[in-house]
């Protein structure tokens, strides 16, 4: 090997274009995935939508239902079709404050349940703590379709 050639390495410059942006990129705090909306080209989920979809998949699981951690989960599956009383109206605000409260970016401000038609109706205030943002979320689990 010429010399030449062991110090073309030496002797290489490579130039690279510095930009810099004015408006930086807000890094976004909570990343993941979900393939709940058909209407998405990505399975990408951010901050409040990441958020309030762990939520409703919490609502989705019966309670006892989850493997390894029989206190996940809502009893209202299990109270859908019972008469609605004072004790089960209590009962499923109790749960769902619960199970908002469970995740440590949320709180809950507020829980309304009350029947309509074919199930159970609630309605929740809950407060992203890190936004400081509040926002009003109405579940509704029909005995026929599930929840809506």
């Amino acid at each position: 090997m010429s010399t030449l050639e062991k110090n073309l390495y030496k002797n290489l410059k490579v130039n690279t274009n510095q930009r810099t942006y004015e408006n930086p990129i807000a890094q976004r705090a909570y990343r993941g995935i979900s393939t709940t909306d058909p209407n998405k080209k990505d399975f990408k989920a951010y901050d409040l939508d990441l958020i309030r979809q762990d939520i409703l998949n919490h609502f989705h699981i019966r309670l006892g239902e989850k493997l390894e951690n029989p206190s996940f989960g809502t009893i209202i599956w299990d109270v859908l079709y019972e008469p609605f009383t004072d004790v089960i109206r209590d009962a499923i605000v109790r749960n769902v404050t619960d199970i908002i409260n469970y995740d440590p970016r949320v709180k809950v401000d507020r829980v309304i349940v009350d029947t309509f038609e074919s199930g159970i109706q609630v309605q929740c205030e809950i407060t992203y703590l890190d936004y400081s943002i509040s926002e009003y979320i109405q579940l509704e689990f029909d005995r026929d379709n599930g929840l809506i």
